[in-house]
């Protein structure tokens, strides 16, 4: 089992450094010994549960192909760190392809918050999260609050849609919500705005899954980086193009 570690928020904050400095890639990360095997992933890990034998190839890549997560947060005069992006997949990646794109997509694509800017990075700290242990709920009930991060989908009854959305195991206990709290918000979050009533939370389907964490403030890449680098990273001031002012 992959679990989440420094190596990885290392990577992350390389990855956003990269972009500031319009670098097209950053440092190779430490976990860069990962596998790659052209195939579907998920298929992987659901012939892996049921016991079937795979080469060992194979094997090391889904240890090194899992559902991830990038959360930055903003840290302003010692207070309560603030959510300035959170995106990830519940699908495998692999890890050094998702960590990449997920650092840039929550820091940049996060359509709840404007982008994170270079001037922000001293504030910053970065939360990887990898999942695992997913598990059929049999209610919506059916899981541990600040145990299980858990998805629901659901079928919106005023407008015959599908909805479905996440909160990650750390939300709910953060938040100090009860399970049938953090389904209302969830349900919310999907974006529905119709009545919550008890017969819409029987039907939803619910999955359960866990995850472990690793958080970096911004000041300790930079004591990392120096330690492991001989120099501090440094952001380079872009160049204004051609015809912009």
């Amino acid at each position: 089992m992959v679990s989440a570690n420094r190596e990885m928020a290392v990577y992350c904050f390389d990855t956003l450094v990269a972009h500031y400095n319009s670098d097209e890639s950053p440092p190779p990360p430490a976990f860069q010994d990962a596998h790659h095997v052209n195939f579907d992933s998920l298929l992987l890990l659901l012939v892996i549960a049921c016991g079937y034998n795979l080469t060992q190839s194979k094997k090391d890549y889904a240890l090194r192909s899992c559902p991830l997560f990038v959360t930055w947060k903003k840290v302003v005069n010692g207070g309560e760190p603030r959510l300035r992006g959170c995106i990830g997949t519940l699908e495998a990646r692999d890890l050094i392809n998702g960590f990449r794109d997920y650092a840039l997509t929550s820091a940049l694509r996060d359509r709840r918050f404007s982008p994170i800017q270079s001037k922000e990075l001293p504030l910053l700290e970065c939360t990887v999260s990898v999942l695992s242990d997913y598990e059929t709920a049999n209610n919506y009930l059916d899981w541990e609050v600040g145990k299980h991060g858990i998805i629901i989908v659901f079928t919106d009854p005023e407008h015959n849609t599908r909805r479905n959305a996440t909160y990650l195991p750390e939300v709910a206990a953060h938040e100090g919500w009860t399970e049938l709290e953090a389904i209302n918000s969830l349900i919310r979050k999907s974006g529905y705005t119709g009545t919550i009533t008890e017969s819409l939370r029987k039907s939803i389907r619910l999955t359960r899954y866990q995850s472990t964490i690793f958080t970096m403030h911004y000041s300790e890449y930079v004591s990392y980086v120096k330690e492991t680098r001989g120099s501090p990273p440094a952001i380079i001031a872009a160049k204004a193009k051609p015809g912009r002012h």
